[in-house]
């Protein structure tokens, strides 16, 4: 019966966090022409829809390994991903696009800009114990006593600083804090990640077997997430008119958000101990790919600023002209990639 009424529960948890991202998906939609920047383009549309793996995932994993905590912070930061996406359009709408016609949001949009520092936390707290679920030592218990003590920190300065822009809760991240908060808990909780790192390095240098096998499958999947997240880190940083600016974010986007969608495979190929054995391959066609895709945007980016800036054509036509020229480079680049 507990068996059964946790499925049940788990099940639930997932269900709604999926419910609630496909309705901030909705509400963006509806509001895309009445709020600035409503976050209704490709790139972000891509970006929410790829997000509801995280719960998806998260329900399999606790559903398959109740007993490893994997799957239930996979799960929790699924939910609190789900109020986020949902929580922000919602009040975008109930504030801005039609005020007055939904109920509490302001206080959704005082939540909303605080919650995301949960999954954050979860992040942390996945490298510790990744992949068994468990602290590999417990020498350990006193990092994972800091990364607690850290991610509240952090989400009590975001939620004090939630409270300080109640009457404006669209003001930009950079504003609102109250003196320090925000770098100290960015310190803190970076401390916490890099930290967290260390403890996946530990464990790979210790381990053998499966368990290696475990670990090269997510390590290979957060480099990937990490080498997409730094250029559209950058890309909005760059002198390049706005059209070329949109359409590198957007694509940007696309690819970080299958990055993310790849380290959620990773994490349930490895924790489910599904074909562990092929990472080696795919670690070589990873390779290859991102060589590829890196070569690809040089190309393209090189080939825009040479038609918008050299030749002076509109940013419509350049841009146009750099798509057509790195589609015809893709696939001759791909049939020298290794085969599956």
């Amino acid at each position: 019966m507990k068996v059964r009424i946790l499925g049940w529960a788990t099940g639930c948890t997932a269900a709604l966090a999926v419910a609630l991202i496909a309705g901030g998906v909705a509400l963006s939609y509806a509001d895309r022409h009445l709020v600035t920047a409503s976050g209704w383009d490709f790139g972000s549309v891509v970006e929410e829809i790829t997000v509801m793996a995280v719960p998806a995932v998260g329900f399999v994993l606790a559903a398959q390994r109740p007993k490893n905590t994997v799957g239930w912070i996979i799960l929790g930061a699924g939910l609190a991903l789900g109020l986020g996406f949902f929580c922000w359009p919602y009040w975008e709408r109930g504030l801005v696009a039609a005020p007055g016609s939904l109920p509490a949001a302001r206080p959704v949009a005082w939540f909303a800009n605080w919650v995301l520092t949960i999954p954050l936390a979860g992040f942390a707290f996945l490298l510790l114990v990744f992949p068994t679920g468990r602290l590999s030592s417990r020498r350990w218990r006193p990092v994972a006593w800091y990364v607690a003590a850290a991610s509240a920190l952090y989400t009590a300065a975001f939620v004090a600083r939630a409270d300080r822009t109640w009457a404006a809760p669209g003001t930009s991240l950079s504003q609102g804090w109250y003196p320090g908060t925000h770098i100290a808990g960015v310190v803190l909780m970076s401390a916490a990640v890099l930290i967290g790192a260390a403890a996946v390095a530990d464990r790979f240098a210790r381990s053998s077997g499966e368990e290696r096998l475990q670990l090269k499958w997510f390590v290979t999947a957060t480099a990937v997430v990490v080498a997409t997240i730094i250029p559209l880190a950058i890309a909005p940083q760059l002198d390049l008119s706005l059209t070329v600016t949109s359409i590198a974010v957007a694509t940007l986007k696309v690819v970080f958000s299958l990055a993310v969608l790849s380290l959620v495979a990773a994490i349930a190929i490895a924790v489910l101990k599904y074909r562990l054995y092929d990472i080696d391959q795919v670690i070589s066609r990873t390779l290859a790919y991102a060589i590829v895709t890196g070569v690809l945007a040089a190309v393209y980016a090189g080939l825009v600023l040479l038609a918008t800036q050299v030749l002076t054509l509109t940013s419509q036509v350049g841009v146009a002209t750099a798509t057509l020229a790195a589609a015809a480079l893709f696939n001759p680049l791909r049939l020298r990639c290794p085969p599956a």
